[in-house]
């Protein structure tokens, strides 16, 4: 993974917004990242970014290319036999989130003309959480090569879990038999 911040402060840092030049202006730049987080980490950051003093607006551009991000959910099951929740994987292809001096922030794609999307007002009030999917512009693309063998084991792993499942539900109907003959699920 590549990471890249730079931060201008002053006239120079005109260029980009008026603000900038007392506030200053970030840019950063992710490429190539992948990770696995668990649901619970995005659940327990919230805190960590709720402030009583309004923080003053940084106009900034963060780009990220190529990133992978899989979300894990790791909250105690329910149910003792489920095989448990599937992650979900975010493909950003590249999309550029910008932060303009009107504290907003507006979403772009790869190759946008303008077509910019507020995510969130940070004056007093507090936006819905959004999803958001970013496909590539260059339409639907077939799976690559690297991705079929991934998928066919995640897809025997499954069929797996399933098969498990279907054998403690016969062994609990089994058992509730026992006690309850005319029983019927």
């Amino acid at each position: 993974p590549e990471v890249c911040l730079r931060l201008e402060i002053g006239p120079s840092a005109a260029v980009h917004s008026p603000l900038a030049v007392q506030n200053g202006f970030l840019h950063m730049l992710v490429h190539s990242y992948t990770a696995e987080l668990f649901m619970s980490f995005l659940t327990n950051l919230g805190p960590f970014l709720e402030d009583e003093i309004i923080p003053e607006v940084i106009p900034m551009e963060i780009e990220v290319v190529d990133a992978k991000i899989t979300l894990k959910d790791d909250s105690p099951r329910v149910y003792p036999t489920s095989p448990g929740p599937v992650p979900i994987t975010l493909a950003v292809d590249h999309i550029i989130v910008k932060r303009r001096d009107d504290g907003v922030f507006y979403l772009t794609g790869e190759g946008s003309l303008k077509l910019e999307k507020p995510v969130a007002v940070l004056q007093g009030q507090k936006a819905p959480a959004e999803c958001v999917l970013a496909a590539p512009t260059g339409g639907i693309r077939g799976l690559q090569l690297k991705e079929v063998p991934e998928l066919q084991r995640e897809l025997q792993t499954m069929k797996i879990a399933l098969a498990e499942a279907n054998m403690d539900k016969t062994r609990l109907l089994q058992e509730i038999r026992k006690y309850n003959p005319l029983f019927q699920l």
